[in-house]
């Protein structure tokens, strides 16, 4: 099984988080330098719409949403899924972060989190701060509570 970082590098902490611009649910583009001197953000790959893990992941960060937004943060879920596929999961969980629909997984190389012959990236989540610099990088799931003390170290 090949890992996300052996088809790609994987940024680490301390290093700029690749750039990019994808399509987003419920509207719209996201671009990263949309958000610089503004604002933190959360980008979490994970592998799929509607399946157990993801769901959970996902539902988590809904729940959590306003305590992210007073933290100065932003959360996006990130996955190959299509902009069709994210709005029935959106819908269907009640979800309140954006979905970015990298469906052709432009997204996930530029941060390592797609394998070499895969479609769907690994769980991975990255914290960047306003400066656009990765703070953290989360293999597996995630721990909210952390997350939010992590960021109320941020600048």
């Amino acid at each position: 099984m090949t890992s996300p970082t052996e088809a790609s590098t994987m940024p680490v902490a301390g290093e700029k988080a690749p750039e990019f611009k994808v399509a987003a649910y419920p509207e719209g583009e996201v671009s990263l330098s949309d958000f610089r001197g503004k604002k933190n953000v959360i980008l979490a790959f994970y592998p799929k719409d509607n399946t157990p893990g993801c769901t959970k992941e996902m539902c988590a960060f809904s729940e959590d949403y306003s305590k992210f937004e007073s933290a100065d943060t932003v959360v996006f879920g990130v996955s190959s899924d299509s902009l069709q596929s994210h709005d029935k999961f959106a819908k269907q969980y009640s979800l309140k972060q954006k979905l970015l629909a990298d469906s052709k997984g432009e997204v996930g190389k530029l941060y390592g989190t797609i394998g070499e012959g895969k479609t769907n990236s690994s769980r991975v989540l990255f914290v960047i701060d306003k400066a656009g610099v990765i703070q953290e990088v989360i293999q597996g799931m995630p721990d909210n509570a952390k997350l939010l003390e992590t960021i109320s170290k941020l600048k």
